[in-house]
């Protein structure tokens, strides 16, 4: 029988085939997670799961983020081909 290594990530379990994207993902996460406290801090009426569908985006989305507040907004606007989640190997517990 073979040894596989794998890595879980801390705030949501999900397993990864190496630790770079493991940690990239932990990284995401805790980026969304302070989004959706911002949110939830400063717009009355935002329930915790609004809250934190638009954590999750913007992380997500990060660096278009960036690059739209750096004078390309447009990017925002486009379909995000290369999402966070295909940079990852997420495997699946067996």
């Amino acid at each position: 029988m073979a040894v596989i290594a794998v890595w879980k990530c801390d705030r949501d379990g999900a397993m990864f085939a190496n630790k770079k994207d493991a940690e990239e993902h932990d990284k995401m996460l805790e980026l969304a997670e302070n989004i959706s406290a911002l949110l939830e801090k400063n717009i009355d009426g935002l329930d915790e799961n609004q809250s934190e569908a638009i954590g999750l985006l913007l992380a997500r989305r990060r660096e278009d983020l960036a690059k739209a507040c750096k004078g390309k907004p447009e990017l925002l606007l486009q379909e995000n081909e290369e999402s966070d989640d295909q940079n990852v190997t997420p495997i699946s517990a067996a």
